[in-house]
């Protein structure tokens, strides 16, 4: 028994009707992980009979990068080599803690397990995920090192022109720490991934966790990490370049991208949804092949696009929706994240999403 599972025994003996929240509230933790603890109690032997009843919480892992994002909009079209006037945001980011902050809003319990460093970021994203209720107990902080950060240079139209990536860190979500978390995973009834983590250990994941996979390409050259285990993956969710990357099929018009749609599901993917910006989603689970526009929205920030939408077909998926249901929460998510001048708007919210649907079908 775990020092951590020895405490929440104490309190459980001292009242036997405490509840998770409370428990979750002694031990500084969040709920989701209150609830894998008490079962190992239960699995253990250590609580017996119906002295205490549980009730457990729905979560969803999420395992992937964290970092500072930086984002920089140009004033009038870039000049290479020269000094551009624009302005500059700074924000929490990384595609994993983005899903992860997202799925907060739209009232999900969220385990993250994440990598940061020991400095000022890492102490400000750690007292945000607090705020937000994102569970972050089961991640990783390397000593001596600084949080990863995302610097992006937007154009005038607020389309992303270049962007740096600082996140070597990432490598430190070996495949043994993600052996020590595999429990916790399993508890989960959705685990989303990016492929910020190393190729290694996203193999481990897709080939020994149990939990269905929803997977974040992040961007042509990482989505190449996973071309041998698409098979393995529950839900995919590329834009066309990291569709084309992946398959080898280039996308030209509608049968070619029924035709990329096809080799997904052909590999085993329940769920595909290729993102063609602006022109909306082309989505498919073997029975369907469909396209859904976008809704009418004024673009200010396309940065976080992506991981609303993943996080609006993840919160459909822990409700039971179907594919098309799926599809529009998903288009509804990324509206609101375009809508605004942050990585994570603050109109994130099931109030609104449903607005935006009503007003859009």
């Amino acid at each position: 028994m775990t020092n951590r599972e020895q405490e929440i025994l104490n309190w459980i003996q001292e009242n036997p009707f405490i509840s998770q929240a409370e428990l979750a509230e002694k031990a500084n933790i969040a709920r989701s992980s209150v609830a894998v603890h008490i079962s190992n109690l239960i699995k253990k032997g250590k609580i017996i009979g119906k002295g205490y009843i549980i009730q457990k919480t729905p979560f969803i892992s999420v395992i992937g990068g964290t970092n500072i994002d930086i984002s920089a909009t140009s004033y009038s079209p870039l000049k290479d080599y020269d000094s551009n006037p624009g302005k500059v945001n700074t924000s929490f980011g990384g595609v994993g803690r983005n899903i992860a902050d997202n799925l907060s809003r739209l009232n999900q319990d969220v385990e993250l397990i994440t990598v940061l460093g020991d400095d000022f970021n890492s102490d400000e994203i750690k007292k945000n995920c607090k705020v937000l209720g994102i569970a972050i107990s089961n991640s990783l902080t390397i000593k001596n090192s600084p949080t990863s950060t995302y610097l992006s240079i937007l154009n005038e139209n607020k389309d992303m022109k270049i962007a740096i990536s600082a996140m070597d860190l990432y490598e430190n979500l070996t495949i043994e720490y993600i052996k020590s978390k595999k429990e916790l995973i399993e508890e989960s009834q959705l685990c989303i991934i990016d492929t910020n983590i190393p190729k290694e250990t996203i193999e481990f994941i897709l080939n020994n966790i149990k939990t269905p996979i929803f997977l974040d390409c992040v961007s042509t050259t990482k989505a190449l990490k996973i071309i041998d285990l698409v098979g393995k993956i529950h839900t995919i969710k590329p834009n066309k370049l990291e569709a084309e990357a992946i398959s080898g099929i280039k996308i030209t018009d509608s049968a070619s991208l029924k035709k990329c749609a096809e080799f997904f599901i052909n590999k085993g993917v329940k769920q595909v949804f290729i993102s063609l910006g602006e022109e909306g989603v082309f989505f498919s689970n073997g029975e369907i092949y469909s396209h859904h526009s976008s809704f009418k929205t004024d673009v200010i920030n396309t940065t976080g696009a992506g991981d609303a939408f993943m996080a609006g077909i993840a919160y459909s998926y822990m409700q039971n929706l179907n594919i098309l249901e799926s599809c529009i929460n998903g288009i509804a998510c990324a509206s609101i994240a375009i809508s605004s001048d942050k990585t994570i708007s603050d109109n994130m919210n099931l109030k609104n999403i449903n607005t935006i649907k009503e007003e859009n079908l």
